[in-house]
């Protein structure tokens, strides 16, 4: 079936690096704007990234931004998020996310139609 999965998170010092994988499954996600979002404990899931289908067009929230690099590479129906100084407050579960058609933006109301199951990510002070 069509399925996103996540991989690459675990537990890291303040200021540590890590890097998480999305492995698509099922068909291509080639024209479909892809990206990641977070939730930490008590908190509501917030995007962190994204890129356009072609992979031209990246957006981060501001919380990220200068630390953190999202990427994709089509031809292996994957993604990737750098996360570069990590901060405690970084510390979530980071879900990646397809959009729900070809050319839909993830940014809008019911833009998301796949979710990955999720990958913990802990940053120690």
């Amino acid at each position: 079936q069509v399925q996103l999965v996540e991989s690459g998170g675990g537990l890291v010092q303040a200021g540590g690096s890590l890097r998480l994988s999305c492995a698509a499954s099922g068909r291509p996600f080639v024209n479909y704007a892809m990206g990641w979002f977070r939730q930490a404990p008590g908190k509501e899931r917030a995007f962190i990234a994204g890129t356009s289908w072609s992979g031209g067009t990246t957006v981060y929230a501001d919380s990220v931004k200068g630390r953190f690099t999202i990427s994709r590479d089509n031809a292996k129906n994957t993604m990737t998020l750098q996360m570069n100084n990590l901060r405690p407050e970084d510390t979530a579960v980071y879900y990646c996310a397809a959009a729900s058609h070809p050319f839909q933006s993830i940014l809008v109301s019911d833009g998301i139609g796949y979710w990955g199951q999720g990958t913990q990510v802990t940053v120690s002070s």
